[in-house]
């Protein structure tokens, strides 16, 4: 370690507590394994926030003594992996299943993306939306409200801007949806159209806390996120998504998840395109 340093050793007992603070904030679930995750991602707070050492900076956090840096650890720690239209067969089942049925309901239609990250999953549902309504045989009458939400207050500035760099732009995203959904900058970024902004609103939220003033969704999708929890607080986090949806509503989760000793509330549907659950 060279003179003047921070110190960004981690001893078992500082793991251990903070282990159980990122639990209990923002209900993310570390295995007793990953001391080198916490110290890659916390070590540059330790310069910026002018402390001596890694264990110095968590038993500030710990201690609740300073809700700014509290932030910038939720964020670093929060893993923001997602790309456009991920798996595919959830947008069709929007195209092909899902918008069909709600062009049918009197009143706006809502769909929730839980843990939007960088925002591409609200986004691409909106896109989505635009293309089935760009099918003139099958036009949508109703109103749709996109909301996405997310525990990184980092991530939701991105959200908001809709601006993403030729990196993010790559993954999942054809060159016909580029052209069609998005304006390139002079920076060399593409900012999503305003067409496609006006449809997504973003909000903060900890899915630990309440969704009461989400209201209600006739879609939620909450996928690759519940692996991130205890099996106690997946139950409770689906069950809070159950009361957020009427019945008849969907949820559609990640491809390799599933409500198997989770949740009653729901029923397995099984569609040529592929999984989602509808509640009881």
């Amino acid at each position: 370690m060279n003179k003047g340093a921070p110190n960004t050793e981690l001893s078992p007992t500082d793991y251990s507590t903070f282990k159980h603070f990122l639990e209990e904030q923002s209900g993310i679930l570390l295995g007793d394994n990953k001391q080198y995750l916490v110290k890659s991602r916390l070590s540059p707070l330790v310069t910026k926030y002018h402390n001596a050492s890694l264990s110095q900076l968590m038993q500030t956090v710990v201690l609740r003594r300073d809700p700014v840096l509290e932030k910038d650890v939720i964020n670093a720690m929060t893993t923001n992996e997602t790309l456009w239209f991920r798996d595919g067969y959830p947008f069709e089942l929007l195209i092909d299943v899902f918008f069909p049925e709600l062009s049918q309901k009197g009143k706006p239609v809502r769909i929730w993306s839980a843990a939007s990250s960088t925002g591409q999953e609200a986004y691409s549902i909106a896109m989505s939306y635009l293309e089935y309504q760009s099918q003139t045989y099958k036009r949508f009458s109703r109103p749709i409200e996109i909301v996405g939400s997310d525990i990184s207050w980092s991530v939701l500035k991105q959200c908001e801007t809709g601006c993403y760099d030729k990196l993010a732009l790559g993954r999942g995203l054809s060159d016909s949806r580029k052209r069609q959904f998005f304006e390139s900058l002079k920076d060399g970024t593409m900012r999503v159209r305003p067409e496609v902004r006006s449809l997504v609103q973003f909000k903060h939220l900890n899915l630990l806390d309440s969704y009461l003033l989400l209201g209600q969704f006739d879609i939620v999708f909450c996928r690759n996120v519940l692996i991130y929890f205890s099996v106690d607080n997946k139950r409770q986090i689906i069950a809070k998504i159950a009361s957020s949806l009427p019945p008849g509503g969907i949820l559609i989760l990640g491809a390799s998840e599933s409500l198997n000793g989770i949740s009653d509330a729901f029923v397995m549907k099984k569609h040529a395109l592929g999984i989602y659950y509808q509640k009881k």
